[in-house]
C-alpha cells in the first residue's frame, strides 16, 4: 500500500508540480507527518523532491525530472507512447487514461501519429472491445446469442482467449463451453453480450489454436480467372495485388486469384454485378449463372 502511495505522490507532483502536504494528506487519508515521511523516503531513493515553506510553498519536483529515465531511454519512451497511440484506435476506454499518465510520467507529449477506424459505418465495436477485453484479462465467462452464416441462432458461453482482426472484420476467439472446443465468433453476429460473474482457470489451448490457424479453413482453394470491366477499376486496385492484374488494351482487367471456395467467394463475384465475367473454372461459372437466374426470377 505504501509503495502505491509513493508512486501516486510522484505522479501527482508530475502533474501539478507543487502540492501542499495537507492536500496530499487529505487525498490519501493519512496524517501530514506521514506525508513528510513519504517525501523523505522518496528523497533517499533519489527522487528530486523538495519542500518550500511559507505562502505559495509546498512539495515539488525538480522541473526536469522524468520517472524511470534511467530504465527507459527517450527512444523507448517514444515507442511505448506510439504503441499506446495506435492501440487507442480500437477505442478501449482505459488506453487514453494510460496514455495520459505515461505522457506525464515521461514528461513527453504523445504525437497522434496514427488514426485507424476498424469498424464499418453500421457497427460500433467500442463497448464490445471493453467488455471482451475485461473478460479476457479477468478470465470471466462471457455469454451471448450468435447467428451462424445460415442465420441459425444459438446461445453460447465461452472462455474468451483473444480478440482477432482478420480480413476487415473483428472476431472473438474462445473456448466454447457449449461445443466443448475452441471456436471463433464474428463480432457483427454476436448479440446480447453479457459478462458473467463466473471465472475460469486458464486452459492449455495453444496447440489447438495453432492447429486451427494452420488449417485456416475447411474448403478447398480454387483459382479464378475473372474479367472485370473498366468501370470497376477502383475496386480492382483496392482488392487485388499488382501481380494478379493484367490490364487489357480495351481497358478491362483479367484477374487471376486463388481463394477458398465458399459462399463468400460467390458473394464477392456477385458484388461486381454486370461488370464481371468468370472465365475459369467452369463449375464456378455454372454456380454464378444459377445464382443470377434465381435472383432474376424474383423480379419477374
Amino acid at each position: 500500500m505504501k509503495l502505491n502511495r509513493l508512486f501516486e505522490i510522484v505522479y501527482i507532483l508530475l502533474q501539478k508540480r507543487s502540492v501542499a502536504a495537507k492536500e496530499l494528506a487529505e487525498h490519501f487519508g493519512v496524517s501530514v507527518r506521514t506525508v513528510y515521511r513519504d517525501i523523505e523516503v522518496l528523497s533517499l531513493a533519489g527522487v528530486p523532491v523538495y519542500t518550500e515553506q511559507g505562502k505559495g510553498g509546498g512539495i515539488s519536483l525538480l522541473p526536469d525530472f522524468v520517472l524511470n529515465k534511467s530504465i527507459l531511454s527517450e527512444q523507448e519512451q517514444s515507442e511505448i507512447l506510439s504503441a499506446l497511440q495506435g492501440l487507442s484506435n480500437v477505442k478501449t476506454v482505459e488506453t487514453d487514461k494510460v496514455l495520459e499518465k505515461l505522457s506525464t510520467i515521461f514528461n513527453r507529449t504523445a504525437v497522434n501519429w496514427l488514426n485507424v477506424d476498424f469498424s464499418d459505418w453500421s457497427f460500433a465495436t467500442g463497448q464490445f472491445f471493453n467488455d471482451l477485453k475485461t473478460a479476457i484479462l479477468t478470465k470471466r465467462i462471457a455469454q451471448f446469442d450468435y447467428y451462424s452464416t445460415s442465420g441459425e441462432k444459438t446461445h453460447r458461453r465461452i472462455e474468451p482467449i483473444q480478440l482477432w482482426f482478420k480480413s476487415k472484420s473483428w472476431y472473438i476467439k474462445g473456448y466454447c463451453l457449449t461445443r466443448q472446443d475452441v471456436r471463433t465468433f464474428k463480432l457483427t453476429r454476436v448479440k446480447n453480450l453479457l459478462l458473467t460473474d463466473e471465472y475460469f482457470m486458464e486452459r492449455n489451448l495453444l496447440p489447438v489454436i495453432i492447429t486451427s490457424e494452420l488449417n485456416g479453413h475447411e474448403k478447398e482453394d480454387v483459382t479464378l480467372k475473372l474479367k472485370i470491366e473498366p468501370q470497376m477499376a477502383y475496386r480492382v486496385h483496392d482488392e487485388f495485388e499488382e501481380h494478379m492484374i493484367e490490364k487489357q488494351t480495351e481497358g478491362s482487367y483479367i484477374i487471376t486469384v486463388t481463394w477458398p471456395e465458399d459462399e463468400w467467394v460467390y458473394g464477392k463475384i456477385l458484388s461486381y454485378g454486370e461488370y464481371i465475367t468468370v472465365l475459369e473454372p467452369e463449375h464456378i461459372r455454372k454456380i454464378i449463372k444459377t445464382k443470377l437466374k434465381k435472383a432474376s426470377e424474383k423480379y419477374l
